[in-house]
């Protein structure tokens, strides 16, 4: 079992940076990959990356590539999405997930066992 929980949101002006983190409980944090999603008002849960347990591997989305990195620092129990030249269009809940890691890298919103209770990122001046 793992617990999540997303801290670093807030307002922040278009074309600023941002950095999110992710703090998880437990012990086997590292055997853990984890992924970011964002769901914007009236719109689905989005996928933005994933970041492998060991840290060796990131997957991510075509819309943020470029401007988003994810990045963890297991000894924390932590995982960071920094997000640079925002947009208002990234305005949005941002949540962090976990799945116990496999060869392939999750994705997909039903591939992730646990989820944290998002924090608002809102880019607008």
């Amino acid at each position: 079992q793992v617990q999540l929980l997303e801290s670093g949101g807030g307002l922040v002006q278009p074309g600023g940076s941002l950095r999110l983190s992710c703090a998880a409980s437990g012990r086997t944090f590292n055997s853990y990959a984890v992924g970011w999603f964002r769901q914007a008002p009236g719109k689905e849960r989005e996928f933005i990356g994933t970041i492998t347990g060991s840290g060796g591997s990131t997957y991510y989305a075509d819309s943020v590539k470029g401007r988003f990195t994810i990045s963890r620092d297991n000894a924390k129990n932590t995982v960071y999405l920094q997000m640079n030249s925002l947009k208002p269009e990234d305005t949005a809940v941002y949540y962090c997930a976990a799945k116990s890691a496999t060869v392939r890298i999750p994705s997909r919103r039903y591939e992730f066992d646990y989820w944290g209770q998002g924090t608002q990122v809102t880019v607008s001046s």
